[in-house]
């Protein structure tokens, strides 16, 4: 028997199979899970709706998350076909590529709201439209990248202020939902090829760098956060709540980056 057998999770941000979203979605399904995806745009459904199909997904919908209308009718909706919802998968960032490749200063006020807006209080907002039809012992999760959000990573800009913010918003979500038994908790992902990651400037040499410095030598893959996703939507996590969990081959552990192999003088 799976780790979430008879649990109903939804995956909001599934963009295509490289998505870490995908990742999620194919370990839930591993440990029996009844799944519904959601994803961004119209542009979007001829990869989505093949990759629903392989997990026997019934529930697809399209969210844009900008518009409180559409976050409460996907709520409305999944609420009609799941009755209760266990597991809550928020896969969602965005920055103009102007803001991922000039310096940080530079950050136009439309580029700063956009970024925040879609990457960070459309977590607020889902929880928010989602609460009444959540169970008690819910599991609510995000996907950041700590390495931006609390340090700096080059050209990553509004993407690690946002992050930044995202990481706040699990803390005060955890506060709030406690109560109800309901928890929120962060996956900071060490780097990954995804759709996402390809609008950050310096990306190749970033994921190399990572192999060669972080404890473990290997890079992250979209099974890694999926099983560390599992434990967190699973009743093993039952008391772990408002935290960061990274899966990042220890990489953020490392204070002075040094070359391991260079010979110590």
């Amino acid at each position: 028997m799976g780790l979430l057998e008879g649990k109903n999770a939804l995956i909001f941000g599934l963009a295509n199979e490289r998505s870490i979203a995908w990742g999620i979605t194919q370990a839930f399904k591993r440990e029996g899970a009844n799944l519904g995806i959601s994803y961004a745009g119209e542009m979007l459904k001829k990869r989505v709706d093949p990759l629903a199909e392989q997990v026997g997904c019934k529930w697809v919908e399209e969210c844009d998350v900008t518009k409180d209308d559409m976050i409460a009718a996907t709520a409305a909706s999944a609420a009609k076909h799941f009755g209760k919802i266990d597991v809550l998968v928020h896969s969602i960032a965005f920055a103009g590529r102007d803001e991922l490749s000039k310096p940080y200063y530079q950050t136009s006020r439309d580029g700063f709201k956009n970024a925040l807006d879609i990457s960070v209080f459309s977590l607020v907002a889902l929880t928010n439209a989602f609460l009444p039809h959540l169970n008690p012992g819910a599991s609510v999760m995000c996907l950041t990248y700590g390495s931006g959000a609390v340090k700096v990573a080059p050209h990553y800009n509004v993407m690690g202020v946002a992050k930044a913010a995202l990481e706040s918003s699990t803390r005060y979500l955890a506060y709030d939902l406690g109560p109800q038994k309901i928890r929120v908790n962060a996956i900071s992902a060490g780097p990954i090829r995804t759709l996402a990651a390809a609008g950050v400037g310096g990306f190749r040499d970033m994921y190399k760098h990572f192999a060669d410095i972080s404890p473990l030598r290997e890079n992250v893959t979209i099974e890694d956060v999926g099983n560390a996703a599992v434990f967190l939507a699973s009743d093993l996590s039952a008391r772990i709540t408002g935290e960061i969990m990274y899966v990042d081959s220890g990489f953020n552990t490392i204070g002075v980056q040094m070359n391991p192999d260079a010979k110590s003088e």
